[in-house]
């Protein structure tokens, strides 16, 4: 009797053995987390796992400020970037639930100004066309109007959208755009009268108890706990000034902690119900429309090292991305502000979240830290992603050294602009930007972005009537610039194109086409 005792107790120990190590977070993370952060270069860190309705951690690692000492901690505060679009999705799924909106209601009965280049687009997007990415806009096309920082208030922004010319038509492709969700987080105050910024704070991080969290870096105080952004800027990390967002903050404005978002990833994981109380935040109903596919994204092969990354379907949601991993569905985004990259995943049939947030530029910062974690809860077989992501970087920056090298070698040193430096300066409009202005500054050609007061640039002679962007603010990808002249001598337009693969896609450059601005004559005097 007494050894049948033994072997239940036994039995009930190893099982609770078993499942504790199911449910902890990896053994090795603290460490894992310290060799990412040394191999990609990342000053810190700040993670949150969240587990069958349970914080299992929020944690900080490394430094807020390159060169200082103090340390990252759970409430720490990071750019989420595109982070944010999921909390505009959730704000309008509220209102679906109180039904004060439709997701299919044509956008122009909400916001009468919004209008598109094409007048059928006009009348035939909806809300949820918006926050899906299949607009026949271009990849990031009219970014420039916000970032960098811009004189452009959202409604202006809006305006703007009437002279973009589409890439594609209308709901055939995906194409990852920020300005359309920007619109969407204004249809919340033509429904409600209260701004998309207040209606966040009052309606999701007031009742979850986001108390650290905020939608602007203009309300960060010296001596507060915030993470400083940091970039690769010519070659060396370096800490980089803040980027405001206000102007798209619907799109990417949000600050955050992982012990915040710990509560946000709860949340979702119960499908809208608040947790550790009664009461709900949007109905599951809503909950399940955000994490239905909406538009279909491609899949193609990774890069070489992460092959067994290779997805078997990709579809965006409602402010999510899904995909699948080793039969799992998976529900998340990327988020990437000047000096920050973030990443939110939920896999809803383990009952588990992961926040990742980082204080520089390198995706394989965070992703080699999430798929240690799911390997880890998917009982799968140890991956050295840290290795993989960084084999794929160095791939990455190869084909981009190799770009480089492509363009020295076929560029023509011997030609020279057609016309005399000074000709080339005046005021040039392109039709949704508005007006650069290109100037005489010390026997060189210096071109500023009128609405963007970091957009100033010498511009050096490349071959015939192309001129190479020196941005002086250095985090600003540089750009061929490309004068075309008519018959007679005079200029017709300018057009540029990024001069590196790895400029952010929000640098649309090929979205931009200048023409002179003519002004008129001077009366004759008689």
């Amino acid at each position: 009797m007494k050894l049948a005792r033994v072997s239940v107790l036994f039995l009930f120990v190893l099982s609770a053995v078993a499942l504790f190590s199911q449910t902890a977070p990896p053994a090795d993370l603290d460490t894992w987390v310290a060799r990412s952060m040394q191999t990609f270069d990342v000053p810190g860190v700040s993670i949150a796992i969240v587990k069958d309705g349970k914080v299992l951690i929020t944690k900080g690692y490394g430094v807020r400020k390159l060169g200082e000492s103090t340390l990252v901690d759970e409430n720490t505060l990071f750019g989420i970037g595109s982070n944010s679009k999921a909390f505009t999705t959730a704000c309008l799924a509220m209102l679906v639930d109180e039904d004060k909106i439709s997701w299919d209601d044509p956008v122009y009965q909400r916001l009468p100004e919004f209008q598109m280049y094409d007048p059928y687009v006009s009348h035939e997007m909806t809300i949820r066309d918006l926050l899906t990415h299949r607009s026949g806009m271009g990849l990031g096309e009219g970014d420039l109007l916000f970032w960098p920082h811009s004189t452009y208030t959202r409604a202006e922004i809006i305006h703007q959208l009437r002279y973009m010319k589409p890439a594609s038509s209308f709901r055939s492709r995906f194409a990852y755009d920020n300005l359309l969700y920007m619109t969407a987080g204004q249809i919340i105050p033509a429904v409600t009268g209260i701004s998309w910024d207040d209606f966040v704070r009052e309606r999701i991080f007031s009742p979850l108890g986001m108390a650290n969290t905020n939608v602007s870096n203009a309300a960060f105080k010296p001596g507060g706990n915030f993470a400083y952004p940091h970039s690769n800027v010519d070659g060396k990390l370096q800490v980089i000034p803040f980027v405001n967002l206000d102007n798209a903050a619907p799109a990417g404005s949000i600050n955050s902690s992982a012990a915040d978002m710990a509560k946000w990833v709860l949340l979702q994981l119960n499908r809208g119900r608040l947790p550790d109380r009664d009461g709900r935040m949007f109905s599951e109903t809503q909950s399940r429309e955000m994490w239905s596919p909406q538009t279909i994204l491609p899949t193609p092969d990774p890069s070489p090292p992460l092959a067994t990354l290779k997805a078997n379907f990709a579809d965006y949601g409602l402010g999510w991305s899904l995909r699948d991993y080793h039969g799992r569905k998976l529900v998340g985004h990327t988020g990437a502000v000047a000096g920050f990259v973030s990443r939110v995943m939920l896999v809803p049939e383990e009952n588990l979240g992961v926040v990742i947030l980082t204080n520089a530029e390198q995706a394989g910062g965070f992703d080699s830290i999430l798929y240690h974690v799911l390997d880890h809860y998917f009982q799968l077989p140890s991956t050295d992603w840290i290795a993989a992501y960084k084999a794929a970087k160095d791939l990455q920056l190869k084909d981009a050294a190799e770009t480089g090298l492509r363009q020295n070698k076929e560029r023509n040193t011997a030609s020279h602009p057609s016309l005399p430096l000074e000709k080339y300066a005046g005021t040039y409009e392109d039709a949704w930007y508005g007006t650069a202005t290109i100037r005489m500054e010390n026997n060189h050609l210096v071109v500023s972005f009128d609405h963007t007061p970091a957009m100033i640039a010498e511009l050096e002679p490349w071959q015939y009537d192309t001129f190479r962007t020196h941005w002086r603010d250095r985090i600003i990808a540089d750009a061929f610039l490309t004068f075309s002249l008519k018959a007679d001598g005079a200029i017709e337009r300018f057009k540029m194109l990024p001069v590196s693969p790895l400029a952010d896609f929000s640098f649309d450059y090929q979205d931009l086409e200048f023409h002179p601005v003519h002004k008129p004559d001077a009366p004759t005097a008689k």
